[in-house]
């Protein structure tokens, strides 16, 4: 199959994938579960490009397992953080609604939908790789490997200790400063960024792989603009007040650094 029907194939799955989800979580009243599924969504459309692509087996299979790998771990972790605290929403979710209370179905469906479209625009990489016949891997795709072991070690390490963090009693009401977060208010923000520049390497290695360069430069923007950091830090400054405050005046936002006296 040529890569413009895999493309269709993948983005009408991942609608109905997201659709059928989005009257679930309207059902259950939590529209955190959107973080999970997205998440998922990548190993589904990795193995189905992996399947039906038409490039060489082992370069298939290699870029499938890596994007199971990340997505299913990454995918599992929110699951169980989402599940723990529900139906108590994530934070970022009740702000949309307060700002959303106009059309508020609407809205969240077309939201969830968009998800789903960008998944399929963020799988790009993996389409352009299983769609490259040449029977070897470029020395810039083991580039992308070995980006992408450290960005997965790093990003593991992260939400381990901030899980570690959060089950102790004692720390309730306090900000996470241990381990990798002591270096760096989003340690795991930075390396799921490292993440895609892996994919982009390994891209790379395929003709227009170039092209999916937009793929990591989004992920930062929407890190930096949108969901990730703004959303996630106005929610801590909300909940842990001028401690948090302290955080943000010593500590990096992004790239894990030596902090401020």
């Amino acid at each position: 199959m040529n890569a413009p029907g895999l493309f269709l194939i993948a983005s009408l799955l991942m609608l109905a994938m997201f659709g059928a989800l989005y009257f679930v979580c309207a059902k259950i009243k939590n529209f955190g579960f959107v973080d999970v599924a997205w998440s998922y969504g990548f190993a589904v459309v990795a193995l189905l490009f992996a399947f039906l692509g038409g490039g060489w087996v082992p370069r298939r299979l290699l870029i499938a397992a890596m994007v199971a790998a990340w997505s299913v771990r990454l995918g599992t972790y929110l699951f169980v953080r989402v599940r723990g605290h529900h139906p108590v929403e994530d934070g970022r979710y009740n702000a949309l609604r307060e700002s959303w209370k106009e059309n508020l179905a609407l809205k969240f469906f077309a939201f969830f939908e968009f998800q789903a479209l960008l998944v399929v625009a963020f799988s790009v990489p993996f389409l352009l790789a299983c769609m490259n016949p040449a029977p070897h891997i470029a020395p810039v795709e083991w580039l992308g490997v070995a980006l992408w072991c450290i960005a997965i070690a790093g990003e593991s390490t992260a939400d381990r200790q901030m899980k570690q963090f959060k089950t102790a009693p004692e720390n309730k009401g306090k900000v996470c400063q241990s381990g990798l977060w002591h270096y760096s208010r989003h340690p795991n923000y930075f390396f799921e960024s490292l993440v895609w520049w892996a994919y982009f390497l390994f891209a790379l290695g395929s003709p227009l792989g170039w092209t999916t360069f937009f793929c990591p430069l989004l992920m930062l923007w929407f890190l930096f603009r949108v969901t990730g950091i703004p959303l996630t830090e106005e929610q801590a400054v909300r909940s842990k007040g001028d401690a948090y405050r302290e955080y943000q005046r010593t500590t990096s936002a992004f790239v894990p650094w030596f902090r401020k006296a």
